[in-house]
C-alpha cells in the first residue's frame, strides 16, 4: 500500500467545503471564445547532402511583412558557385538524388516560369569557402497556415547550376546537392 501525503487527502475536502459556505449566485453568462490556430513563429530546414556532394545546411523561416524571411547557412559549395535554391513540393527528401522531394512548388499550380510567383527565390553564391550566408525574403509563400501558399512539409532544394526558369519540373538546374524538409519549430 502506498503512502498518501495528509495534504493531498485535505486539499480536495477544503475546496469543498468552500464551495458549501459561499451563498448561491446566478450562473455566470456564458462568454464566447473564438478559438484560432496559433500562428507558425518559426520554421526550419536541415538541407543533407544529396547526389554524393557536400552540401549541407540549416535554413530558418520566419513570417515578414512582405512573405517569409529565410535566414541560414549553406557549406559545402564550390568556391564562388552560383547555385539554384527552390522550394519542392514534397517534404521527401529519401532518394540519394532527392528526386522524392518532386517537381517545384507552385502554389497556383502553374508551370515553372519567369512568372512563376515563387521567381524572387534567389540563386545562391558562394564566397571562397564555398559558404552562403543567405538572408532574403521570399513573396507569394505563406508558413503553417494551411493555404495553398502553405510551405511547412514542403523541401528546399539546392541545385549545381543556376535556375534557367524554363524547364518544369527540374529548371535544367542540374544536380540536386542537398535537400531539407521544411518542419515547424517547436
Amino acid at each position: 500500500m502506498r503512502y498518501r501525503s495528509p495534504t493531498i487527502l485535505v486539499l480536495p475536502l477544503l475546496a469543498l467545503a468552500a464551495c458549501r459556505s459561499t451563498p448561491s449566485q446566478a450562473p455566470p453568462t456564458p462568454v464566447a471564445r473564438v478559438v484560432s490556430a496559433r500562428p507558425v513563429q518559426q520554421a526550419e530546414a536541415v538541407l543533407a547532402s544529396a547526389s554524393g556532394s557536400l552540401v549541407s545546411g540549416r535554413v530558418v523561416l520566419m513570417p515578414a511583412l512582405q512573405g517569409i524571411r529565410l535566414t541560414g547557412t549553406v557549406g559545402g559549395l564550390r568556391p564562388g558557385a552560383v547555385s539554384g535554391f527552390d522550394l519542392h513540393e514534397r517534404g521527401d527528401c529519401s532518394a540519394v538524388d532527392a528526386s522524392s522531394a518532386g517537381a517545384h512548388f507552385s502554389p497556383s499550380g502553374g508551370p515553372h516560369s519567369g512568372a512563376h510567383p515563387l521567381r524572387d527565390m534567389e540563386n545562391l553564391r558562394a564566397d571562397a569557402e564555398g559558404v552562403v550566408h543567405l538572408d532574403m525574403i521570399v513573396s507569394g509563400i505563406s508558413l503553417g497556415d494551411g493555404a495553398r501558399t502553405d510551405v511547412v512539409g514542403k523541401s528546399l532544394i539546392v541545385q549545381t547550376d543556376v535556375d534557367d526558369d524554363r524547364r518544369q519540373p527540374g529548371s535544367n538546374a542540374g544536380a540536386r546537392l542537398a535537400c531539407g524538409v521544411i518542419r515547424v519549430m517547436q
